[in-house]
This record gives C-alpha cells, structure tokens and sequence, in this order.
C-alpha cells in the first residue's frame, strides 16, 4: 500500500469482486449509514486501481462503508462528487489477503464497553440521548437503555464485562435503578447455579423488594400520599403510570398499616366486633391464625312461609319426576329441563342457607382487616376466637403419681405460654432493635467498632449471611476494567492492604468473628476502618459531577500530587500527541528545551518526557524543578498559584509555585519522609 491515502470521488469506486465479504445484516447497515451521514467516513478504504480506467477503483476493504455512502449519495444526503479516503494497493495480488485481514479480525464490542462509550459522550461532548441515537444510528430508547445498563451495581456490570452474564441478564437487573438491591439480588442469585441466570427469577426477587404502582396496597395508599411521604419511584424505559416501581417499601408499607388501623376501627365499631386485626396482605397469613379457632354461623331456621314454598317445591319437583315427557318430543324434552333446574336452584337456596353469625358470637370474636384487589379495605369473611384456656386437672386420689412438689411423676413439662402471631414477634423485634439502636448511638467508640466490623465483614467474605444491617462499603465499578497504574499510590495501597490483620476472619461463626474482630488493637480495627471507607471512593474524572468533592478532600488531606505520581510514558506521554510533548517541553524549559528533542520519534519522545519529567536527565535546576512539579490539570486538586518572576528572567527563573499547599519538589523528592503516606497526607 502507498503511504497516504487519497481522496477519490465515490462514484468512481466499486467493491471488488475479490472482497472476501459477501453478506450483510441489513439492520447494521442501516445502523452504519446513519453514523456515516452524521460524521462522514473516518476509516480509510482499501481498494486496487481499474486497469484500463484511470481515477476508477475497486474497493478490497471497506466495502460496507462505500455501499452506505452510495446510498446516501442517491438520497441527496451527499453531493454527487463527495470524496472518500482510499489507500492504494501496490501490488494488487494482495488484495483477496488484505480484504480478509480487514474482515477476519473483527471483534464485536462487550456491551459494557458500548454502555459506558455512549456515557462518556454524553458527558464529555455535551450531547443529548437524541444526538447519539441519530450519529449511532439506533433508536433513542437503545440509547437510554444503554445508559441505564452503565448505571449496574458495580459485581452486576463487571459480570457483564467480563462476559459471565448475557446482556439479557444485565437488562433484567437493570429493571430497577437501585444498585444495593441489585446487587443483593445478584448476590444470592450467584449462589444459585439452576435459577442464577434465569431471567424471570431476576426479575421477581428484584421486584419483591419494591411495589408497582399498580398492586393493591400501592393503590390503597395512594401516589400522591406515598411521594409526600418521601418515597422513591422508578421507571424503566417500558414502564407507566400503572407499572412504575415503588422503592421505598417501608414507606407504603407504613401508610398502608395506617389505613388498616383506621379502616378496623370502623368495621369493629360498625360490626360490633370483640377485635379487628390488620392483615396488610390481600389475604390473612397462615401464621396469623394459627392457634385460633375459626367462629361457626348457626343456621338460619326457616320461616313458616319459606317452610311451606320448600314442601310445595319439592312435591312439584316429585310430581315432575313421575311425568316425564318421551325423548323425541325435543320442545317438550326442554322445556321440562328448564323448569326441573330451576326447582332445584329454588330448593337449594331454601334447604342450603349459609350459616350466619350471631350478635353474640360477633362481640367475642376477632376479625381481619385485608386489602383488596381494587385498592380497598376489606373485612375478611372468617371470624376467629381465642382458644379457652386450659385448667389443670384436680387431683381427688392419693397423689401416687405426682412429685413431692406436685409435678406430675413422669416429668412432662407442656409450654403453657400462648403462641404469638407473627406480627407480634415482628413488632417485638423492632421493640428490641430499638433498645439496641438507642444504645448503640449513645457510645460512638462501640459504633465505631461495630460499624467497621460490618463494612469489612461484607467486603472480605463475599456470601456472608446473617447480618442484621443494611451498612455497606461497596467498591465502585473501574472505569477502565483491568487497569493497573503501577503508580507509588497504587503500591501503598497494596502494602495496606498486605499489612491489615485478618486473623479474625478464620472464625466460622459471625458472632466468634465479630468478637475476634473487637479484640484486636486499637491502630489495627482503625486501619479496617480506614481501608473499608477507602474502598468506596469512585474514579470521576475531572470536570463531572463529583470531581469538585474530590478534589476539596485531595485538598484538605494536603496531597501532593506532583510528590506521588509522576508521568510515564505507559500511564501519559504515549496517550498524547508528539505536538503535546514538545509544548510541554517548552513550557518548562522554553525553546531551547523544545528543539533538543524536535527531531525525536514519537515513543523515543515519550521515553525522554518521562526521563525529564521524573528528573532523572540532566538539566538546569530552574527547568528541573519545574519539571518536577508538573503535573497534567486533570491530576491537580487545585490550581497551580502563579508567582510573578523577576523582571527580565521570566522563562527560566527556575521559580517553582508550591502548588497545594506542598513544599518545592527538590526538597520533597529529597526528604527520606516523603514516601511515607502519612507524612505526604
């Protein structure tokens, strides 16, 4: 191939008939020519020239991108001379090899990685959902999806990344907006092997931890009750007014009981009912009435009247029986069915009346208050009453089989207690977490400790159970997945990690752990605690939203930056542009500086921008000490002071700002102390 493209018009290109691709998937092309008609064709085409025909070429790669542009040229989109980058091949034998290599390494993108791209598009270009979806050539709700997808629990969109889940998987997950509920979710379901990645298994558990607008106790609250409670809706891009997802639980469930507690009252007083209990459930809970017995009606005796419709209905029914019409008279066949049938519905509703509850029985007996299907309180049909309680026996005889005490001989001990509801023991275990909560504030040493313990306890052992907190300090997910910095901060942090005393995590119970973990030393549970809120820290580059926080907190731990990282070839001077390194250069030692290493190749440049940058090449102390106090923008934690140098010796003053607060870098980079991090922090 020649060095440098050429521009060819397209209408003087054809695809080759060597081009080794010969079917298309009619949705990418589209998908393709819509990227093409908003940012023109970026990747050059390869192509051999007609013989025969000068200025005319047949296109061996890139084919594809020719057919989108002559497409686009017959609808008017692109004038009829629009140009196209083509490189030439020189030897045109190549060509069936080429088309191949253009073709066979095509590698389709992890949809993590096209998740996050269209985030950082949005946020870097200042563009709309709209503006990708048309450039991409993709509906705007793919788009938004997409973005909902980078938006994953952290373990969620790292499975998707890595490819242990399917996109299918991860746009269930997605199906709420709550990370800690995904990532719950996704917890217990890895433990599954059979339902881990069952779709509609993701799907329901996601969804019993929230309501849809929809379901009865939703309804019976109201939206507009529930949003000035502070609840929380969620909406994904299929979603309604019925369908939307109500997050906070707690709060309807709150709400909720409050209209029970009301609506009892009124069936008690109405009905004149010993006890109405709140059943917040469309239907009372097994458990509810497990030990009470349920209330028998007493039959409703007829009256005279209805006595004597019941015998007259029963001697028409006998008197029918005995007359029966032949079964070829059709008419009169039917005729007889259709009255025997409704003397027999007559019959039962007389003879079959339904129980009912007396006045008396009303009064000793309890009641259910549910929620209906339509939204609406309603008073279950069974009535319950307590058991009567059970008297000790009497004992007439000689008292042979008891004990001295009088136990009985053989030492059977029944548990006379009553048995609770459910909702009881759920209401006595808010009783007794209360006690501990108002405790527990009161000693922030123990909090402290107790905290720490939980946090760690989660992020070190991945399935354990039995938690009672909701306290976390999940790892933000990497922005750049695999990547390793090999910067002096990035080995402190291992030798912190290294150095954490984890001798409390052999214990099997949680209970035996939690106390192990308490028993260590002041200085080791503090490095816990330190590490555990360390952890927690999210990568935002600088400019977003958040990048303002981090950068106060870089200031108020007085980092210096320049001190503890400095610019490699890898981590920054290969990642920019040959012009970039040389202005840098002269920023910091003026043009002579610049033209030393003019004539260098970019990664030869690169190698020695590191060298200079870190010091290690011989130059003026004014030029080395400012190299070794830059730092690129988006690494500072706050401006660089500018300081007014002397008249006359401007450039190369050597005069270095002392930029964060920091000491000048010679005397950093020469102080022993300096590698340790909490001197520098």
């Amino acid at each position: 191939m020649q060095d440098l493209p050429i521009l060819v018009r397209a209408a003087a290109c054809t695809v080759s008939p060597t081009n080794v691709r010969k079917s298309s998937n009619p949705e990418a092309d589209a998908r393709l020519e819509a990227n093409i008609a908003v940012s023109g064709i970026r990747q050059n085409l390869i192509a051999v020239p007609v013989s025969r025909k000068k200025g005319h070429y047949r296109i061996v790669g890139g084919g594809r991108r020719l057919g989108c542009v002559h497409r686009l040229i017959e609808k008017g989109q692109f004038p009829a001379d629009y140009q196209v980058p083509v490189l030439v091949l020189a030897n045109s034998a190549e060509a069936v090899s080429v088309s191949l290599e253009e073709n066979f390494f095509t590698l389709a993108m992890n949809p993590a990685e096209a998740c996050r791209a269209f985030q950082d598009i949005i946020e870097t270009e200042k563009k709309t959902p709209a503006d990708v979806a048309k450039r991409f050539g993709v509906t705007e709700t793919f788009v938004l999806g997409r973005l909902r997808l980078a938006g994953l629990a952290e373990p969620v969109f790292d499975a998707l990344a890595n490819g242990e889940i399917t996109l299918d998987v991860a746009k269930a997950y997605a199906s709420t907006s709550d990370v800690e509920r995904q990532a719950a979710v996704f917890e217990n379901m890895s433990r599954n092997s059979y339902y881990g990645r069952d779709v509609n298994e993701i799907r329901r558990q996601l969804a019993s931890y929230s309501y849809t607008a929809n379901d009865p106790k939703a309804l019976l609250v109201g939206r507009d009750a529930y949003v000035a409670a502070g609840g929380r809706i969620d909406g994904d891009l299929f979603t309604d007014a019925a369908t939307e997802r109500w997050l906070d639980t707690h709060i309807v469930d709150q709400l909720l009981e409050e209209k029970l507690v009301q609506a009892a009252i009124g069936f008690r007083e109405a009905q004149g009912l010993a006890e109405v209990r709140v059943a917040p459930s469309v239907q009372v809970p097994w458990n509810e009435t497990h030990g009470l017995i349920p209330v028998r009606g007493v039959p409703v005796p007829l009256t005279e009247a209805e006595e004597a419709r019941l015998e007259a209905v029963e001697a028409e029914l006998t008197a029918l029986y005995e007359d029966q019409p032949d079964d070829d008279d059709v008419d009169a066949t039917d005729a007889f069915n259709a009255k025997v049938e409704a003397l027999e519905a007559e019959q039962s509703s007389l003879s079959e009346r339904p129980a009912e509850i007396s006045d008396e029985q009303k009064a000793n007996a309890i009641a259910y208050v549910v929620v209906g299907h339509d939204g609406q309180p309603r008073l279950h049909a069974q009535l319950y009453s307590e058991p009567a309680p059970i008297e000790p026996d009497g004992d007439d005889g000689d008292g042979e089989d008891c004990n001295e005490d009088g136990s009985d001989a053989d030492d059977v001990v029944l548990d006379a207690r009553p048995k609770l509801s459910q909702r009881l023991l759920d209401e006595l275990a808010m009783m007794k977490t209360e006690l501990i909560a108002a405790h527990v504030a009161t000693d922030p040493a123990f909090a402290l400790d107790l905290g720490t313990f939980i946090m760690v306890e989660r992020a070190e052992r991945l399935y354990s159970t039995g938690l009672p907190s909701e306290l976390r300090a999940s790892r933000p997910s990497a922005r750049v997945h695999g990547f390793e910095s090999g910067a002096p901060a990035a080995e402190e942090w291992t030798k912190l990690d290294e150095a954490l005393d984890r001798s409390w995590l052999n214990h099997d119970l949680l209970e035996d752990r939690y106390d192990a973990f308490c028993a260590l030393g002041e200085e080791a549970r503090a490095a816990w605690l330190g590490w555990a809120i360390a952890r927690t820290i999210d990568a935002v580059p600088a400019g977003r939203t958040g990048s303002g926080f981090l950068d106060h907190i870089g200031i108020k731990l007085g980092i210096d930056v320049a001190a503890w990282w400095r610019p490699t070839a890898r981590t920054y001077f290969d990642r920019v542009s040959r012009a970039t390194i040389l202005s840098l250069f002269e920023e910091i030692g003026g043009s002579e500086l610049r033209q030393r290493y003019g004539a260098a190749k970019k990664h030869d440049l690169a190698m020695s921008a590191e060298k200079v940058f870190a010091g290690e090449t011989v130059l003026d102390a004014g030029v080395k000490a400012k190299a070794l106090r830059w730092v690129p923008d988006e690494m500072r934690f706050a401006p660089e002071p500018v300081e007014d140098a002397p008249d006359g010796d401007q450039e190369d003053s050597g005069v270095v700002g002392e930029a964060n607060g920091a000491e000048p870098a010679e005397d950093v980079a020469n102080d022993p102390s300096a590698s340790d991090i909490s001197e520098a922090a």
